[in-house]
């Protein structure tokens, strides 16, 4: 989130008149964007799974919190997709 508010931020500061500013702003605000969910799925479902092997009995739990989790990180991937689509029509 804070790389896609920062790509955002470089249209502003480089007055996103050159076509050339404003599609690196929609590059960096998608790939910066989502990298940072991408890394936190990995993690996030590796503890999962590694807590599950752990403590078996805890399963549902631990895997209703990880989906909830997950919800999130993909949500910050949305918002840096939808970024990068405002940024691209401007």
């Amino acid at each position: 989130m804070l790389f896609s508010s920062l790509a955002s931020a470089l249209t502003i500061v480089l007055g996103a008149t050159d076509t050339t500013f404003n599609t690196m702003a929609v590059a960096l605000a998608i790939g910066l964007g989502a990298i940072g969910p991408g890394i936190g799925v990995g993690i996030a479902a590796g503890q999962a799974l590694n807590a599950i092997g752990r403590n078996p009995e805890a399963e549902p739990l631990i895997r209703v919190n990880m989906f909830i989790g997950l919800a999130f990180a993909e949500a910050i991937a949305i918002y840096a997709l939808v970024i990068a689509f405002l940024l691209n029509t401007r």
